[in-house]
């Protein structure tokens, strides 16, 4: 996920100035923390993990800091972020992520109480589920299951995410919700109900979608998303098509409708909002669509003639995700963001393609997540030893369910600033690892490239 470190200010009650870093994810707010809070967090996992492992933090500074010196520091923490969450074993953790949990529900102060949550299963089907305001994603995942009576071997094959409905009803993938985020908080601190949660499967391989439909409360999710998917146009029907269907909706045969449908163009794919792209010449029109383990292109030259093409994921070099960030608000702050990847057209050609979407992280969650079910099908594991079970299917409440009492940090952003941010050098909650040029699903390496978290300094107090 893409994060972005700024500068705020604030005072406390003596009227000394404090500092304190904003912490944006995919260009929205997600905490406000000190740098003593910082601090903390590094005191704890050296602790916990030693000196050997934990990345260098920026010392404490007796004298006032003067704004190169805030800047330093700013970019320092982004860098010591950076580097404990590209860190498998650091990154992972539960007390980084509950850090970062607890830094959100602060921010937003949002005490920790019992609340109805709606989780849509498509645009005209939700279910309500009463949650902690502090559940963190995987907990809210599991009272979604409870609720629907998904059994917990398959509640794994599904993932929450956050969507944005548009004016004229189109869907807009926001992102995949992540571990280190209370989804709760997460969409009501956008303070818009064009924001929602919605529960989609998670995985690429329609062979899964066997073991999905063996049962019924599989079946009947699987079914849903698949004439949602048609409804908004993201799978292509003709008209003979559209009547078999509609013969076997009109049967209840949900299995069968699934089966037609897994031979129709895009079955199962994301699509995208439209954006810009320079394959291939710049300047192009496009609509991406991800799914099969390739991001679709729909083209629309500048001489109006249309072409569509695909690339493989199993072709792709690498990629990276940039951000150009300027004068964001408190919470929803406008970005550039591009996605490109470095492909092989031919035997001996790599050449990079660059998308400009609002959507260029979800666009790579998608390419991260495609490569790691072919390297476990490579492995000849199951996709089930990619999910995480809680012991006896029992609710786990996290560390945050307390309520936080501190008071926020306010936000004051300088207008006149602009940072370039690149995910290969920068924090991520996922890790984008980059995949060899080759035909073959085989031949998987382990380029890692990364998301960022980008830091916003605030005032100057070590405090």
């Amino acid at each position: 996920s893409l994060v972005s470190v700024m500068q705020i200010e604030d005072r406390n009650l003596f009227s000394s100035l404090l500092q304190a870093f904003n912490i944006h994810v995919n260009s929205v707010l997600h905490c406000q923390v000190r740098y003593s809070q910082l601090l903390g967090l590094h005191q704890q996992i050296k602790k916990e993990y030693g000196n050997n492992v934990v990345p260098a933090f920026p010392p404490k500074k007796i004298f006032t800091l003067t704004p190169a010196e805030v800047e330093q520091r700013r970019e320092q923490l982004e860098k010591y972020m950076q580097a404990v969450r590209q860190d498998p074993m650091l990154g992972a953790s539960e007390m980084f992520n509950s850090f970062l949990r607890k830094a959100q529900q602060e921010t937003q102060q949002i005490p920790t109480e019992e609340v109805p949550l709606e989780i849509y299963l498509s645009k005209r089907q939700k279910v309500t589920v009463n949650i902690l305001t502090s559940d963190q994603t995987e907990d809210v995942l599991e009272a979604v299951a409870s609720k629907l009576d998904l059994p917990d071997d398959l509640a794994g094959y599904f993932s929450l995410f956050l969507v944005r409905e548009g004016v004229d009803g189109g869907l807009t993938f926001v992102r995949k919700l992540q571990d280190f985020e209370l989804p709760y908080v997460s969409v009501t601190s956008l303070r818009s109900s064009e924001f929602y949660i919605a529960l989609r499967k998670s995985y690429w391989d329609t062979a899964y979608d066997s073991d999905v439909m063996d049962n019924r409360v599989g079946l009947n999710l699987l079914y849903t998303q698949t004439v949602s998917d048609i409804e908004r146009g993201w799978i292509l029907v003709n008209k003979d098509q559209h009547r078999q269907l509609k013969s076997l909706q009109e049967k209840g045969s949900k299995k069968e409708f699934i089966r037609l449908c897994q031979t129709l163009k895009y079955f199962g794919y994301i699509q995208f909002d439209p954006c810009v792209t320079d394959f291939p010449e710049k300047g192009c029109h496009a609509i991406v669509s991800a799914g099969n383990n390739e991001l679709n292109f729909q083209v629309k030259l500048p001489n109006e003639q249309m072409k569509e093409g695909s690339f493989k994921v199993t072709r792709m070099r690498c990629w990276r995700v940039t951000s150009s960030v300027s004068s964001p608000p408190p919470n929803y702050c406008e970005v550039k963001l591009e996605l490109a990847f470095e492909y092989l057209m031919s035997k001996d050609r790599l050449q990079w393609v660059t998308i400009t979407s609002r959507q260029a992280i979800m666009m790579s969650i998608c390419l991260q997540s495609m490569v790691d079910e072919l390297m476990v099908k490579k492995s000849g594991g199951s996709i089930k030893k990619m999910l995480r079970k809680r012991p006896n299917g029992s609710l786990h409440r996290s560390e945050s369910q307390q309520a936080v009492k501190s008071p926020p940090l306010l936000d004051s952003p300088d207008p006149d600033r602009e940072q370039i941010v690149k995910l290969s050098t920068k924090l991520s909650s996922v890790s984008l690892r980059g995949i060899s040029a080759s035909n073959s699903a085989n031949d998987v390496s382990g380029n890692d490239f990364h998301g960022n978290y980008a830091f916003e300094g605030i005032g100057d107090d070590d405090l």
